[in-house]
């Protein structure tokens, strides 16, 4: 698996949709590894590649810090070290401190930033004909969840 990937100026042309994620884990239930396996095969089967994996943790009195993979204590069939040094250069300290303002105390978080290569093709035959995005976002399940639970009252 590629971990270290540059972004230039040059690959932007080619490349999918960039997304990124913070996923967090309770105080009492740190991250086990159990999601890592199918985080690498959405990379072997060519989906998405991993820019950047970072972990963050937030301390009882609010202060943020990075956390080393090795030291998140990640178990599991899929080996941490393929993801150790997956870095782009586009996360910053700033990333990692907003990442952390929207963490409970006490809670630690995964940070992912992923190209959605799947989408890339797309994305070049879109830019190549002067389109470009203006508006994207995600629906949370709760959300869905939601107007599914009202539209059975309904009926």
């Amino acid at each position: 698996m590629e971990t270290r990937f540059q972004v230039t100026e040059s690959d932007i042309d080619e490349m999918g949709p960039v997304d990124y994620l913070v996923i967090e884990f309770p105080a009492d239930r740190p991250p086990n590894g159990s999601a890592l396996p199918l985080l690498l095969d959405l990379v072997e089967r060519g989906i998405i590649r991993v820019l950047d994996l970072a972990f963050v943790r937030k301390d009882r009195d609010g202060s943020v810090a990075g956390v080393d993979i090795s030291e998140v204590g990640l178990e599991g069939e899929v080996d941490v070290t393929l993801f150790a040094e997956a870095s782009s250069g586009l996360l910053d300290e700033t990333d990692f401190s907003e990442a952390g303002a929207a963490l409970e105390p006490g809670c630690s978080a995964a940070v992912l930033v992923y190209e959605n290569t799947w989408a890339a093709p797309l994305a070049r035959a879109l830019r190549h004909n002067g389109a470009e995005l203006v508006a994207s976002g995600r629906i949370p399940v709760q959300s869905i969840l939601a107007s599914l639970e009202k539209l059975d009252v309904e009926m």
